[in-house]
């Protein structure tokens, strides 16, 4: 089944109008919506279904309510979906009006495909990244909020519920999931949604502290407390007064810094290193995990009663491969920002055969690995459009076939074959052969990469044992040239006694010849 690309809502009181743009939507990738009139879209924008549509193209015309009445309402509710007015009449006084109204782009009907196509296309584009520079700023500033998040996941919406009502509160928050699923942006957004907004965000990765510095970062330390101490430091607790403090990868923490947590969130006050005396503070406390820290209670490495301290208001977020009917806005979003960051306006959106392809990976890094192969594949693109090509990683993962531009190599035979590249997608084997994949019982894998390029994850989207890849490549080396073995071994860059080896070592010797003299 075809994935699409943003959702549509048509307005427009003519029956025949609203089915010839729902082709032409279609036909450009996008979902769509219908209203028959101005108060229907005003009641669509204004409920829960607001939050599907991307864009919207509005008649001019319409009766009881027309356009320029429904990007009055829509403006005066600060809708800010953008809208494409349609018009039998293109008048200047017009078009001053409807611009002035808050539309972004105007056509004369009948307008052409193409150009309706580039005006979407555009639209989407530029709503994406002014949406990624606000919540930036919004992220910057300590005011990110529930709305700034992307998603049309129920899942999400569940987690976003969740995050709201404990926002309203100073509840100890655990958030767990796993890695790149967007923990920090949820921390952030119950922050920004809570009476501390307007103070400090305080962000620590405990994974990422040496143990013998994580108590002084945490808890600050008095000069001269120990050597090396020649000022007074004040701690993350400290600087996090009135605020949020956010200790990410809390199961990390070593067991003698989880004392000290403890006594902090049942006491309020702390004990900088070297201090005479305790420090008052007052902080709201959010922690986050990649593991399941009851996991980390059972094997003794997590205090159980810091556990219950920090797991009051548990919330999970759903790994990306649960939500994919995100991955079409998310991928926009980070394609508006990596061609305006990459200076290529040009990028301007992503085929639906490759949004496809996105949504049927099963992203094991989440939202994280989607946002850097979407960078990957904006410096790849030579088009206006992301396609297949552009995600060779991603399509050897989910069996897409690639085509490969033919790179000029004038002196392939003279050349000995460079080390196997260990990325999918990249070819291992330069020179054209008609000789066939080999079988799948051969590969691991249902179904086999294209000849000359090799597959390093397997079908869960886990990197592939070394083992497997090499016996995969002596495999297609044999089968490339035709079992000669010296040739094979040449190639490979061993000794034909280490080939030998290895092919006794994974049950190849039948097959293999002596080069003819």
């Amino acid at each position: 089944m075809q994935a699409l690309s943003g959702k549509i809502l048509i307005v427009d009181d003519d029956p025949i109008q609203r089915r010839l743009l729902q082709e032409a939507v279609k036909k450009f990738g996008y979902r769509s919506k219908t209203a028959e009139n101005g108060a229907e879209a005003v009641r669509i924008m204004t409920g829960p279904e607001a939050s599907e549509i991307d864009l919207i193209i509005l008649d001019m015309v319409m009766p009881e309510l027309d356009g320029l009445g429904v990007l009055e309402r829509l403006r005066g509710d600060k809708i800010a979906t953008p809208v494409i007015v349609q018009t039998a009449h293109g008048g200047i006084d017009t078009v001053v009006s409807v611009m002035n109204a808050g539309a972004q782009d105007f056509a004369v009907k009948p307008v052409a495909p193409e150009r309706l196509n580039v005006s979407i296309r555009n639209l989407l584009k530029t709503s994406a990244l002014e949406g990624e520079i606000t919540r930036i700023r919004s992220k910057a500033s300590g005011t990110l909020t529930f709305s700034d998040i992307i998603t049309h996941s129920a899942a999400m919406e569940r987690v976003i519920d969740l995050g709201k009502r404990a926002a309203a509160s100073n509840i100890p928050i655990l958030i767990e999931g796993e890695s790149g699923v967007g923990k920090e942006m949820i921390a952030s957004a119950i922050q920004g949604s809570s009476d501390r907004k307007s103070k400090p965000l305080v962000t620590v990765n405990c994974g990422a502290i040496p143990d013998n510095l994580v108590e002084s970062i945490l808890f600050g330390h008095e000069k001269g407390a120990f050597t090396g101490a020649v000022d007074k430091h004040v701690g993350k607790f400290q600087e996090a007064h009135g605020g949020t403090l956010f200790l990410d990868e809390v199961g990390e923490l070593p067991q003698e810094v989880q004392v000290k947590l403890l006594r902090a969130i049942q006491e309020n006050e702390i004990d900088p290193i070297g201090a005479r005396r305790p420090v008052k503070v007052d902080f709201r406390l959010i922690s986050a995990t990649n593991r399941r820290l009851i996991d980390q209670v059972k094997e003794g490495v997590f205090r159980e009663d810091l556990y219950y301290r920090l797991n009051v208001f548990p919330i999970w977020i759903p790994p990306l491969r649960d939500r994919r009917e995100d991955i079409p806005a998310l991928t926009r979003h980070f394609l508006a920002r990596f061609a305006a960051e990459e200076g290529k306006p040009q990028v301007a959106g992503v085929t639906p055969d490759t949004l496809a392809m996105l949504q049927a990976y099963h992203w094991p890094g989440n939202i994280r690995q989607l946002e850097n192969a979407v960078f990957r594949a904006v410096v790849l693109c030579d088009g206006a459009q992301l396609t297949i090509n552009d995600f060779p990683q991603i399509a050897a993962a989910t069996e897409q076939p690639v085509s490969v531009s033919p790179i000029p190599a004038p002196a392939i035979s003279e050349t000995p074959a460079a080390a196997p590249a260990m990325s999918p997608g990249v070819p291992v084997a330069t020179a054209p052969a008609p000789t066939p994949p080999p079988p799948p019982s051969q590969t691991g894998f249902e179904g086999a990469a294209p000849f000359g390029f090799m597959r390093n994850l397997d079908q869960e989207g886990h990197v592939r044992k070394l083992t497997d890849i090499e016996e995969e490549l002596i495999r297609a080396a044999i089968n490339h040239y035709s079992g000669r073995m010296t040739e094979v071994a040449k190639r490979l860059g061993i000794g034909r006694s280490t080939l030998y080896r290895k092919l006794k070592e994974y049950g190849l010797e039948e097959g293999g010849k002596e080069d003819a003299a």
